[in-house]
């Protein structure tokens, strides 16, 4: 099924087409200013895909963790930090 898109004001005003569309298995990405916003799919496809989702979003997290240590290192700790960190809340192996 083909994916539909339709901006902010129309998805307001024919909300209920939206809902109806995604419980008969269609997505529908809303767009702001002509640019894509969020998307409205069915429950099931969102229940398969969530695991996934945690998965980008910590990954994205880590990224800008990343991008803030290599601006800033005094962000970071050294090995032996996280390890006694590790070790003290019993995460470490022997």
């Amino acid at each position: 099924m083909a994916v539909s898109r339709m901006d902010a004001a129309n998805a307001r005003r024919d909300w209920r087409e939206v809902l109806d569309a995604a419980r008969a298995g269609a997505e529908t990405v809303i767009e702001r200013y002509g640019k894509p916003t969020a998307v409205v799919l069915p429950w099931a496809d969102y229940e398969a895909l969530v695991e996934e989702l945690d998965d980008v979003r910590a990954g994205r997290r880590a990224a800008e963790a990343y991008e803030a240590w290599k601006n800033d290192r005094s962000l970071g700790l050294d090995w032996e930090e996280v390890k006694a960190e590790w070790e003290r809340g019993g995460l470490a192996d022997g």
